[in-house]
């Protein structure tokens, strides 16, 4: 009689609890955004029969229910902690590499050669037609791979950029993954995010100068501004476990000359620098105010020279520093441009031509790389 007792208990203190999380699931607002996570959250989909039956009213409303359920990012870390006391080395598709290093793992099966081609001829007609220099940047997987866990699969860029470097030639290619694997003891990769950090920019910096001739600008990279030193990067948050934060640096030498920027055609700023976001989970829109389909920088260098950028949010962080090289800087993110790409760069191209550059980091290039 006490274990059915207590079975009976069990069930019941379970279906309490069920009970109570799903009464607290109804009685809470919707989240619209998750600053954890740094993205819009799933929101309740329409209900139709139509939907139900021959839609992707199921499927919607599961990414509903996971993204809203109530202490998702509690749960999320709680996860975490379970799968590294199961001494698990990946979680979310995250390794929990050397020196408290979070690094986003690539499967390589999630690259295959026709995609690879499919990118490269797109590049190579760009390039061509603009005599465009192109800078793919490695991760962290592939520069850092010492600190990986053992046996750790991650997609093979170097090999790619071997491909990339045969497809638009030697004169087109800047080698940055040389310039980075050189210094891969420093800190130029955050270790809660994805991102290179302003030092490892600042090296892709001096790769360009080199490649191009020019003498580099030259920046101090042992008296860097420290912004910020509790940034909790992309990485953090799909884990949500407590770890070292990073800091965030950058060369105050950017600041010297009064610069001029407008964001989509309409947003007028006078810094290459927004501080508001440092108050937030995503610290690295410090860098050019995050993200924007189309930027235009007046740097105040009377050179008359002018260049081109399209670019992942990698740029973000190196733009600053090609302001003393050029006089007119314009950005483009193909992500948030629907236009003809040539058609737009020719209404800003000057009479006398400019400097095009394509600054993605390698999996990007891959994943989001496209202009028809």
């Amino acid at each position: 009689m006490n274990d059915k007792k207590n079975a009976y208990l069990t069930i019941g203190l379970i279906c309490g609890i069920l009970l109570s999380l799903t009464v607290a699931d109804l009685l809470k607002s919707d989240r619209l955004y998750s600053e954890t996570e740094n993205r819009v959250l799933a929101s309740m989909p329409e209900f139709s029969k139509e939907e139900l039956f021959w839609g992707d009213y199921n499927e919607d409303y599961e990414k509903y229910v996971t993204d809203q359920f109530i202490g998702r990012d509690k749960w999320i870390g709680i996860k975490t902690w379970t799968d590294i006391v199961l001494q698990k080395k990946e979680i979310n598709d995250v390794y929990l590499g050397k020196d408290n290093y979070l690094i986003e793992k690539h499967n390589p099966e999630d690259y295959p050669e026709d995609l690879v081609n499919t990118k490269l001829e797109a590049l190579k007609e760009l390039v061509e037609m603009w005599d465009a220099r192109v800078m793919l940047v490695p991760t962290a997987d592939n520069i850092l791979s010492d600190k990986l866990p053992a046996y750790a699969l991650y997609y093979d860029e170097a090999a790619f950029l071997e491909q990339v470097k045969e497809v638009i030639g030697d004169e087109h290619y800047i080698d940055v993954y040389s310039a980075l694997a050189e210094h891969s003891e420093e800190e130029i990769y955050y270790r809660t995010d994805h991102h290179w950090t302003s030092l490892g920019s600042y090296y892709g910096f001096r790769a360009w100068a080199e490649h191009m001739g020019r003498y580099a600008y030259p920046y101090n990279t042992s008296n860097m501004t420290t912004v910020s030193d509790n940034f909790l990067g992309t990485l953090h948050s799909r884990i949500n476990i407590n770890v070292r934060p990073d800091e965030i640096t950058y060369f105050s030498e950017t600041e010297l000359r009064p610069v001029e920027i407008v964001y989509d055609l309409i947003i007028k700023e006078d810094s290459l620098y927004e501080e508001r976001y440092l108050s937030t989970k995503n610290q690295y829109g410090y860098f050019l105010d995050d993200n924007h389909g189309f930027v235009e920088i007046g740097t105040g260098c009377k050179n008359g020279q002018t260049l081109f950028v399209i670019k992942d949010s990698y740029a973000n962080c190196l733009i600053p520093l090609l302001t003393n090289h050029y006089e007119n800087i314009y950005v483009m993110d193909l992500r948030y441009f629907n236009g003809r790409l040539f058609d737009f760069m020719e209404t800003y191209e000057p009479e006398d031509g400019m400097d095009v550059l394509v600054l993605y980091n390698c999996i990007h290039f891959l994943e989001d790389f496209r202009y028809y």
